[in-house]
Order: C-alpha cells, then sequence, then structure tokens
C-alpha cells in the first residue's frame, strides 16, 4: 500500500434513479461529513445514470481532481449496475471472479433456505487487484483500488450498508493516510439582508482572513430570506483551528450586528424556539397567505409543545372575524393585506389562546390577486403582546412558493428581533 497523503476526494453517486424526482442522494451528504472528519476536502460530487461511457468520464475527472474517488451504487447483479464493469475499463484491471465473494453470497442465500441465483455471480467479479470490503447487510461487496498514487472505493448504494462499511473499514483504512490536519466548519446565519449586501459587509474580511495562520475560507450561501456564510479552516492543532474561527466570526458579527441570527448553523425556527423557552413565553400564530408554513417550520422543532399554543389559518376575511375577532369594519376600511389587519389578527389569536406573544401575517402570494397599490409578493406581518405593537410590509420577489417562504422567515426574524430586546 502507498503511502501517499489524501488531502481531497471525489464523489461519484451512480444510478439512474438518482436523477429522477424520486431518490435523492444522501449518501454524498454522510460522506462528505465522514471525509470532513478527516480533514479530506470533497472537491466535486457528481451523480451518473447508468451509462458507461458517461461513467468512465467521471471517473477519469475524478482521477485527475483528487487524490480519493468514493463510488456509490451500481454493484447490484443486474445488467444495469456498471461500476466493476466501467472502473475494470478506465483502470485497465481486467474482472476476475473471486471464489471467496461468491462462497459468501451462496451461504447468505443458504441461510435463508434459498439457492442463489446465476445473477448474482456478477457480484463476484472484481477488477484485478482490487481489495474487498465486507458487506455484512448485503450481497455486494465493495472495493478498494489503488492507481498510481490515487485510492477508489467502491461501495453499495443502499445506506444502510454503506454506512457501517464507511464508520468501520473505510475510515480504518484511511486514517494512516491522511495528514496531520484536521478540518473545521463555522455556519453563520443571516437575516435581513441580500447576499449582495452581505458579502460587501464579509469581503474585506477575507484578505485578512487568508494572511491569517491557519488560513480561514469562507463561502456565502444565499436563499430565500436569508444568507449562509460557510467559514473553514485546517490545522494540526484544533486549539489553533478553533481560535481562528472564533475570531472570524467574532470579525463578522461585529461586521453585520443584529442580523446574524447564529453562529452554530442553527435554523431560524430553533433559535426563535430557544428564545422563548429560556423567557417561559408562549406563542400563538394567525396565518393567512403563508397556510400554515410558519406553524409547520416551529412544530418541526422537537419539544415545540413547551411555547407553541395555537395556530391557526384563517384564510377567508369571514373567518379572520369570527375566529379572531378582526372587526368587520377594519376588513372594509383597509383590505385584508394591511397592516391594521395584520395587528388585529395577531392580537386576537394571542386573546383566543391566553398566550404572551400573538403573530399576524397577512398578504398576496400571488400568482394572481395584485394590484398596483398592493402588488403580489406583498405581505403584512405583526407581532404583539411582548415589548407593544410591532407590524411592518414587505415586498417580496419569486413565485408563490417563494414568497411563502419568505414571509414565514420575515416572521421568524421579528420575533427573533423581538425576543433579543428582552434578553
Amino acid at each position: 500500500m502507498r503511502s501517499t497523503v489524501i488531502d481531497t476526494a471525489a464523489i461519484i453517486a451512480v444510478g439512474s434513479e438518482l436523477l429522477t424526482p424520486y431518490r435523492a442522494d444522501s449518501n454524498s451528504l454522510f460522506l462528505t461529513a465522514r471525509l470532513n472528519d478527516l480533514a479530506i476536502e470533497v472537491q466535486g460530487k457528481a451523480i451518473v445514470g447508468d451509462d458507461r461511457k458517461r461513467l468512465a468520464l467521471a471517473i477519469e475527472r475524478g482521477l485527475k481532481d483528487a487524490d480519493l474517488i468514493v463510488m456509490t451504487g451500481g454493484l447490484g447483479p443486474t445488467d444495469d449496475d456498471i461500476t466493476r464493469e466501467t472502473l475494470a475499463t478506465v483502470l485497465d484491471a481486467p474482472l476476475v471472479e473471486r471464489q471467496e465473494i461468491l462462497s459468501l453470497i451462496r451461504a447468505r442465500f443458504a441461510a435463508h433456505n434459498l439457492e442463489m441465483p446465476e445473477i448474482n455471480r456478477r457480484q463476484a467479479l472484481v477488477p484485478r487487484g482490487a481489495e474487498i470490503i465486507s458487506n455484512a447487510r448485503g450481497t455486494a461487496p465493495g472495493l478498494w483500488l489503488e492507481w498510481q498514487e490515487r485510492v477508489v472505493v467502491a461501495l453499495p448504494g443502499p445506506p444502510r450498508e454503506l454506512e457501517p462499511m464507511v464508520d468501520g473499514p473505510i475510515l480504518k483504512r484511511l486514517e494512516p493516510r491522511v495528514s496531520n490536519l484536521r478540518l473545521r466548519r463555522r455556519v453563520v446565519g443571516v437575516s435581513g439582508r441580500a447576499e449582495s449586501q452581505v458579502e460587501e459587509h464579509a469581503r474585506p474580511l477575507y484578505a485578512r482572513w487568508k494572511d491569517r495562520n491557519p488560513v480561514v475560507r469562507a463561502t456565502i450561501l444565499g436563499s430565500p430570506g436569508q444568507v449562509e456564510l460557510h467559514l473553514s479552516t485546517r490545522a494540526s492543532n484544533l486549539r489553533k483551528a478553533e481560535d481562528s474561527l472564533d475570531l472570524a466570526v467574532e470579525e463578522l458579527v461585529g461586521a453585520l450586528g443584529r442580523d446574524v441570527y447564529t453562529t452554530e448553523g442553527l435554523p431560524l425556527e430553533l433559535v426563535v424556539g430557544n428564545s422563548l423557552r429560556s423567557h417561559g413565553w408562549r406563542i400563538a400564530l394567525a396565518e393567512s397567505c403563508t397556510g400554515g408554513l410558519l406553524a409547520s417550520r416551529l412544530t418541526d422543532v422537537p419539544g415545540s409543545s413547551a411555547y407553541l399554543d395555537l395556530a391557526v389559518v384563517t384564510y377567508s376575511n369571514l373567518e379572520k372575524i369570527n375566529l379572531l375577532g378582526v372587526p368587520a369594519s377594519l376588513i372594509e376600511r383597509h383590505g385584508a393585506v394591511s397592516e391594521p389587519v395584520a395587528l388585529a389578527m395577531a392580537s386576537g389569536v394571542a386573546t383566543r389562546a391566553k398566550a404572551e406573544i400573538g403573530v399576524g401575517v397577512t398578504g398576496i402570494a400571488g400568482p394572481t390577486g395584485g394590484t398596483k397599490a398592493k402588488p403580489v409578493g406583498t405581505v403584512f406581518v405583526a407581532v404583539t403582546g411582548v415589548g407593544g405593537e410591532r407590524a411592518k410590509v414587505f415586498a417580496f420577489r419569486g413565485e408563490r412558493d417563494m414568497v411563502k417562504r419568505q414571509a414565514s422567515q420575515a416572521a421568524l426574524d421579528m420575533l427573533r428581533r423581538i425576543l433579543d430586546d428582552h434578553e
């Protein structure tokens, strides 16, 4: 076995089903986490269908770009399982039948009083020179190949088979091959600013971080209603790595102020939930255009019953009046999508639930219903109770689902800031 240090990796997920809406590639996330723990940086991921030519190109590119290639899937017994054959072609390592694998497969079937189908014999074919990684939960063994100072690992696709193989023999083989560096990450979440605005304030820090020892790298990711800054560093001294990240996070918070809602990668609904729990306050929600999305996000947090009392979707004006006590005259005078109605919704649901805080959301999610005065994307968010009354109008862009997502994010962010004022 060569002693080449493994610093970088590429992941190739094999299977046409992964290119459909019905199957997600969760293995890549698991593998990235495990490889990052060893300070192996994943430089690329690819999903390739059951096509030998395309898979060969992906393998060839991975061999050029990374020290390690991890392949998942395509090791089954059927004709569309092409990983073994394609590896054999690319690495010029002809397939050979391994009797020990064949015996294990036969034994697995015999344990269930079944005779092994002849088709499973394909799983005993491996590229010449490959080392076998045992699979205690399936018939497809994993493969470990060394090729021109590169390592190629092929693993079965089912997570219940792949994960124990990675956590056991694969990590055991990789640990002696990695450098003494370790990778550490932080995720800083920002709300209330666009991606370009966050970048404008963070960019002056990037040059400073490049001159640090260890260097801190940053990646900015924007999504509707929030921006994430992913910081990472590699160092042999873990304390030094953590200190470097601590300083970078402190500088980001100094540049972005209260718009930072987490420095630990926590979702906004969890940040708000933790704050409500620490205050001992309960909340009630009245939603219109968000259709219950705000309640859904809050209840995604385990234990949210400790602070969420009541959530209603009053989509029609009649139910705003009947359930929440919004005066009909208020709707007639200002319209259902207005600040006074949002405030009345928040106050009404809080009164009904006897909760310390009420939230009202009303708006136009589209694609129809907008006017010149109130175009599609107009949303009013109101919070009443602790700290008095607050309301704000937003002008969101995007399709209906994006407007709903941004509205729920804005409501959570308003809650967060109000709760922070009472720390």
